[in-house]
């Protein structure tokens, strides 16, 4: 039974995100997912007075803030499927990891494929040779949201897939002899040592030249 209101509830919710970012918003699909979000004990104030107002007197753009509560009081974030930029962000990101990927001596070019058998929905790369890093579900679609971020995220998923799958520290700083975390520092992506004070070893992408 929860399976299926869950369904209804995601459904719900995916056309009132739409209907908030491409219009025209439907007064209905807001009404009918606070009332199942109030019947399951979901939701907050929002979604109370979603159902306690008569919606037919309620102002398209103050049904919009309603409805943007109702999303947000539930931690709703659009997948793959309705942003699908998000993705196109995690491949460019990895990308750019492929080329620090050269210095652990792996060749080919790696995919960011969609897991689509986790939930929530989440994004995995996989290696040249076939195997899956990140089955964890470590890149959902909301670390597609910028560039940098997208970047770090994606190193980080390789450098700890590769980790527990080798045993093998990559990549390490030369120095302190630790081995570095992609991290975002200064809206860059970098490999970050934590020894000392800490320090970047290079920008992600950027290891063969450091």
């Amino acid at each position: 039974m929860y399976a299926k209101v869950e369904a209804t509830i995601n459904r719900l919710s995916a056309r009132v995100y739409v209907g908030l970012r491409d219009g025209p918003l439907d007064a209905g699909d807001v009404v009918a997912l606070a009332c199942e979000l109030l019947d399951w004990g979901g939701g907050g104030e929002a979604v109370r007075e979603v159902v306690e107002r008569d919606p037919a007197r309620v102002p398209a753009a103050e049904m919009a803030v309603l409805a943007r509560g109702v999303l947000e009081e539930i931690g709703f974030e659009p997948g793959f499927d309705l942003e699908p930029g998000l993705l196109e962000t995690l491949r460019r990101a990895l990308r750019v990891v492929t080329r620090d990927l050269r210095t652990r001596g792996i060749e080919g070019e790696p995919e960011v494929v969609v897991e689509e058998s986790t939930y929530p929905e989440a994004a995995v790369v996989r290696l040249p040779s076939g195997r899956l890093l990140g089955n964890d579900g470590t890149l959902p679609p909301c670390s597609g949201e910028d560039m940098a971020g997208a970047v770090a995220a994606v190193a980080e998923m390789v450098h700890t897939g590769l980790l527990k799958e080798t045993w093998t520290v990559w990549p390490q700083c030369a120095e302190h002899r630790l081995g570095a975390h992609a991290a975002e520092r200064a809206e860059r992506a970098v490999w970050w040592c934590g020894g000392g004070d800490g320090h970047a070893l290079a920008e992600v992408g950027e290891l063969g030249r450091a």
